[in-house]
């Protein structure tokens, strides 16, 4: 046979191949950067990449795999791979001898096998390729840009035994940088949804998220005629971590961070499928229970207190936990999910009011209680700006001779639209709404004001007690408004009585002590108001500068009939006697409990029997003309 010349291809010709193979190349880079700045999603732009690849190269099988956290495989792309080989991969884990992608992927290089079959990278899942057909495959670690993490790998796969072809090659390595764009694009993506949808210290969904379930979650639930049937009910936990500020005080935040997650950690376990957790925010959780009646939901409650029984460590610290739970349902309680969470959250302060560590349900007369507080609050702001609230003063007498110790100041206030309003209704909504304060100062201001001008006149007023709020001794300078009072007014300092209640001196506040210290300093006294009435600790009278102890009228109502009540107060004027300190009986309101005060040994007292407060002219007439004192007996 003649022997036939086989002739190169001509330079030109080879130089047309070549250049065929770039723009090839650039064209499919084009196409798969625009599909990324179009913010395609990241299976379909993988996909697209795939299929392109495999146009240009026939005969290739292309194939994107992802990499989970946990160093698991998960197929994003092969759209000419068998479906049932993809589905086999889920799951697996990268290792050292994990066929190609899984041990490029550990090996963070790339990985050649020309023969599945024989290869010992490929012993463990070698079956499975070749019951499919496929020979030979060079997969490429595709790294996460700034985290140096492999996120995927990019796979050729061939049906023969066979290396790979230059043109191969020069495509693969296009593609991965191509892979490596889509897929910094893709966990940008991820990071700012997280960061947008996420919270940061627990992973748990935030409000924003939490928000959007809730909302689909009430728009699912089948409502008839205004009542949802069981599968449409729905509930809703608001958690309240109890106490949690003083952990991160004492501890610090990061500790506090741990503490939140170790939280949420411990919620989530007694959770079911379909039940949603997210962090609102600070200490508060929440928890919505699609389909879960109140029953159930207060079941569940029980099983998040359980699961805090035990300590956490954090460190090297044993922190016992507990929450205050609120729980709504919906429609119930409210027919959407602002409406949803206010309920929840009146009846979690009920759970905190009632010693924390509790499960409150909504009730409607907690929103009434909302609605008047709020109303309440309002008509005092105005009261406050248009200065219409005014002081009544009820005299302190002497027992033995009757003659004026001092007046005790008490705020009044009758608003033309809600009426009369008692002190110890409108007090605590001022405490709440942070009015206190200037409620307070305002009632100081205007007592020493008056006490001024009366001594000015000549008027026999010796002193003047006022209430003082435990939140202003903890939070404000008392004794720097008094000092600045007691000079302004001309006042004598110990013409000056400070109200205070058992619970100042329980907290034992650092500045509430300091105030206190910086009064008794200046020759102002301190009363202990409605003592014994509370959880009283004697050791505070002999450690904090207190003048005088104010004998509640509950103990003093029923002396003429209760011996208790008699026994009661002959002990609060044993501890006075002992300690030096003068005693002030409340709420005197008849001649039989004037006289057992006074056989008891009481010096001081006030009620209805010698006056009723009074404003200021009455109390004027009331000192000018009250008859003489009774003698003593």
């Amino acid at each position: 046979m003649p022997i036939v010349a086989t002739t190169p291809p001509a330079p030109e010709h080879r130089q047309r191949t070549e250049q065929a193979c770039v723009d090839a190349i650039a064209a499919l880079q084009r196409r798969v950067l625009e599909a990324v700045a179009l913010g395609g999603p990241l299976v379909e732009v993988m996909d697209s990449l795939c299929r392109q690849v495999e146009t240009l190269a026939p005969g290739v099988l292309c194939t994107v795999i992802e990499i989970d956290a946990n160093g698991c495989l998960q197929p994003v792309a092969g759209p000419s791979m068998p479906a049932a080989y993809s589905a086999a991969l889920v799951g697996v884990p990268i290792g050292p001898s994990a066929g190609s992608c899984g041990t490029a992927a550990w090996r963070r290089k790339p990985v050649e096998v020309q023969d599945i079959a024989n290869d010992p990278l490929w012993r463990d899942h070698k079956e499975l390729a070749l019951q499919f057909g496929l020979a030979a495959c060079w997969s490429n670690p595709i790294f996460i840009k700034g985290e140096d993490r492999v996120g995927m790998t990019f796979a050729l796969y061939y049906r023969e035994v066979r290396a790979v072809e230059p043109f191969h090659r020069s495509l693969a390595e296009a593609c991965v940088q191509l892979c490596q764009v889509a897929l910094t694009h893709e966990y940008s993506r991820r990071q700012i949804e997280r960061l947008a949808y996420f919270d940061g210290v627990t992973g748990l969904p935030n409000r924003t998220l939490f928000n959007d379930w809730a909302r689909q979650a009430l728009q699912a639930a089948e409502v008839v005629n205004g009542a949802a049937p069981e599968t449409g009910a729905i509930t809703l936990l608001l958690l309240d971590l109890d106490r949690f500020k003083t952990i991160n005080d004492s501890l610090g935040h990061a500790v506090g961070d741990q503490v939140l997650a170790g939280l949420a950690k411990r919620v989530a376990g007694v959770l079911k499928p379909g039940d949603l957790l997210a962090r609102l925010g600070g200490d508060e959780f929440v928890v919505l229970l699609p389909g879960r009646d109140k029953p159930e939901a207060l079941l569940l409650a029980a099983a998040v207190h359980a699961v805090l029984v035990d300590p956490m460590q954090v460190g090297s610290n044993d922190l016992r936990l507990s929450v205050s739970i609120g729980l709504s349902s919906f429609p119930a309680d409210a027919a959407d999910v602002s409406s949803l969470l206010k309920s929840a959250d009146m009846a979690m302060y009920e759970a905190k009011r009632n010693g924390r560590n509790c499960t409150r349900a909504f009730a409607q007369a907690m929103n009434e209680d909302l609605d008047s507080k709020l109303r309440i609050e309002v008509a005092l702001r105005r009261a406050i700006a248009a200065s219409v609230l005014t002081l009544h003063y009820q005299p302190k007498l002497h027992l033995g001779d009757g003659h004026l110790v001092g007046v005790e100041a008490l705020l009044r206030w009758n608003d033309p639209l809600l009426g009369p309003m008692p002190p110890d209704v409108f007090i605590p909504v001022a405490e709440e709404c942070g009015l206190i304060l200037a409620l307070d100062a305002w009632v100081l201001g205007a007592a020493c004001r008056q006490l001024g001008d009366w001594q000015r006149r000549g008027l026999a007023v010796p002193s003047m007690a006022v209430n003082v709020s435990p939140l202003r001794f903890k939070q404000d300078d008392v004794a720097g408004q008094v000092a600045g009072l007691l000079a302004q007014h001309e006042l004598a300092p110990h013409s000056l009585t400070l109200e205070v209640t058992e619970r100042l001196m329980l907290e034992d506040d650092d500045h509430a002590r300091d105030q206190m210290t910086r009064l008794d300093a200046l020759g102002v006294r301190l009363s202990l108001d409605d003592f014994g009435t509370g959880y009283s600790s004697l050791s505070y009278l002999k450690r904090l500068p207190v003048a005088e102890l104010k004998l509640d009228k509950s103990f003093v109502r029923d002396l003429e009939t209760d011996a208790d009540d008699r026994a009661l107060a002959a002990a609060v004027l044993a501890i006075g006697r002992a300690l030096s300190l003068a005693v002030v009986a409340e709420g005197v309101e008849t001649e039989g409990q004037r006289l057992a005060l006074q056989q008891a040994g009481c010096e001081v007292a006030q009620g209805y029997l010698f006056s009723r407060p009074l404003a200021a002219r009455a109390f004027e007439d009331w000192l000018l003309l009250r008859p003489p004192s009774p003698p003593t007996p």
